[in-house]
């Protein structure tokens, strides 16, 4: 079946840039402007630049640095810490744990997940969530402490574009970030290797997928990031080291009755090796998501079905991990069964 998908390079005014260095700020005013720049931009697109964010660039590069020295270990050291030795999905992900998505023909990456660090008598963590707890650190001198202070600034800068998402959408202040006190968000540290010259559609390092969280923050680095925009049409996302690319998930999505989109995204091979480093903002395990009333209207029709953003996570989570189908934890899907998610159908007109 032949492939109708249309790519466009560059398209720099598809992805607005907008500066968000008044969002600290007091002024009233200039918050407003910022948050209603940003809020257009969700809903046009689902994915916008900024830059004026306050994350320490030289702390991001460190980050990457220790990212850097971890992947370049021998194999079996690597596998000390595999995901699938966790207790709560923390740990490396090697090249040979693949999600499953049909596009994704060379997929060749390896990664590292991390969460909020919490202790190993927290109550959720002790009660078998599997999204919740402490966190696996490698035996790589400086790593944590770099890593756990990039987590730091990075989750607070999305609590942040979340508060000001909730001014431009009209509610009232902690109707989400209320909602983000104890949050499944998740940190992934990425390792992406080029294996061959050829560079298409169907030369993907990652397949096209939406994100399952709220929000994602990613800092530029690399070419090769490619967006689906509402006609269809996949364009390059620019490398700009000061500025981070933003985009909506699925629950914030959810929760906004569609009004925000939840954008398909794709990784295609353009390098011999890129490093990235996205940060996923969620909701709490148990949060529901169900369209905000504000947001529905009197005598409106909530388009979604309310689900929790622990489920919701959890079940793509199966799509994305082997050793998790294998498992099968308890609470998720029954053996053999194709998992699906529903925010992803859009691309479904685009691959036929």
């Amino acid at each position: 079946m032949q492939n109708r998908q249309r790519t466009r390079p560059g398209a720099l005014e598809s992805l607005p840039l907008i500066d968000v260095s008044g969002i600290r700020t007091g002024d009233r005013y200039r918050l407003r402007t910022i948050a209603d720049e940003i809020g257009l931009a969700a809903r046009e697109i689902g994915f916008f630049r900024i830059i004026g964010h306050g994350i320490d660039l030289a702390l991001v590069e460190r980050t990457y640095q220790m990212a850097e020295r971890f992947f370049a270990l021998r194999d079996a050291i690597k596998r000390r810490n595999y995901i699938g030795l966790s207790t709560n999905h923390r740990g490396y992900v090697p090249f040979t744990e693949k999600g499953d998505y049909p596009d994704e023909v060379n997929r060749s990456y390896e990664a590292f997940d991390l969460g909020v660090d919490l202790p190993h008598d927290d109550p959720d963590y002790l009660a078998g969530n599997r999204l919740l707890g402490p966190n696996v650190w490698p035996g790589v001198a400086g790593f944590k402490q770099t890593v756990s202070s990039y987590y730091e600034q990075i989750s607070a800068l999305g609590r942040l574009i979340s508060s000001a998402l909730e001014l431009h959408l009209g509610l009232t202040p902690g109707t989400m970030t209320n909602q983000m006190t104890k949050p499944i968000s998740q940190l992934r540290l990425l390792h992406y290797v080029h294996q061959n010259t050829e560079i298409d559609v169907k030369s993907v390092n990652m397949g096209a997928h939406t994100d399952y969280e709220c929000l994602t923050l990613l800092h530029t680095r690399n070419a090769g990031l490619q967006v689906m925009t509402s006609e269809d049409c996949w364009i390059d996302v620019p490398v700009d080291h000061r500025a981070y690319v933003v985009n909506i998930g699925d629950m914030l999505e959810a929760w906004t009755n569609g009004q925000l989109r939840s954008t398909p995204h794709r990784v295609l091979n353009r390098c011999p090796e890129r490093f990235s480093m996205p940060y996923f903002v969620a909701a709490n395990h148990d949060a529901l998501i169900r369209p905000f009333p504000e947001l529905v209207g009197q005598g409106g029709v909530e388009k979604y079905e309310p689900f929790t953003a622990g489920e919701h996570l959890e079940r793509m989570l199966v799509r994305d991990f082997p050793y998790l189908r294998k498992h099968r934890p308890a609470g998720l899907v029954e053996s053999g069964t194709s998992v699906k998610n529903p925010f992803e159908g859009r691309m479904k007109r685009s691959s036929s």
